[in-house]
Parts: structure tokens; C-alpha cells; sequence
């Protein structure tokens, strides 16, 4: 049975069968790209973290919610997501 949508922080967020993780998290990036793929496996977070499809309600925009319990980790996805 699919999880329904719920809203948290300015979004409405639709959880991803990928995440291990369906907790929303204090730091998150929002990437305003809905059809990228995110392998938080690769990123070797020391935290938890989780994904989410995503809706930002300030301006309609649909993207990915990533939010992690570390801000360390929140900066090492930032670099590393980048880059590629």
C-alpha cells in the first residue's frame, strides 16, 4: 500500500522507496530536479538520512527533498551532489 503525501518544512513530500529512512530530518536540500537519482548509499553519510519526491509549496516547483540528521552530512551531499 503507497504512503500518502504529507507536508513538512514548506513541502509537500511523497515518500521514496529507495530511503531506508522515513523520518524527516532537521537539515535539508531541496533539488529542484524531480528526475535525478540520488544514491544516498554512495554519499557515505555518517548520519541518517532520507528522500522524498517533493513539492515546494512557495512556488510550485517539484523536485527532491533530501534531509539529514547531521549538518555534516548535509554539506558533504552538497559537495559531492554538485560535482557530479
Amino acid at each position: 500500500m503507497a504512503t500518502l503525501a504529507f507536508s513538512a518544512h514548506g513541502y509537500t513530500l511523497y515518500p521514496s522507496p529507495q530511503s531506508a529512512h522515513r523520518a524527516v530530518f532537521e537539515f535539508h536540500v531541496f533539488v529542484p530536479h524531480p528526475y535525478a537519482i540520488i544514491d544516498l548509499e554512495s554519499m557515505a553519510l555518517s548520519g541518517r538520512a532520507s528522500l522524498f519526491a517533493a513539492h515546494r509549496t512557495a512556488d510550485g516547483k517539484m523536485g527532491q527533498l533530501v534531509t539529514f540528521e547531521l549538518h555534516a552530512d548535509r554539506l558533504r551531499f552538497e559537495q559531492r551532489f554538485t560535482a557530479n
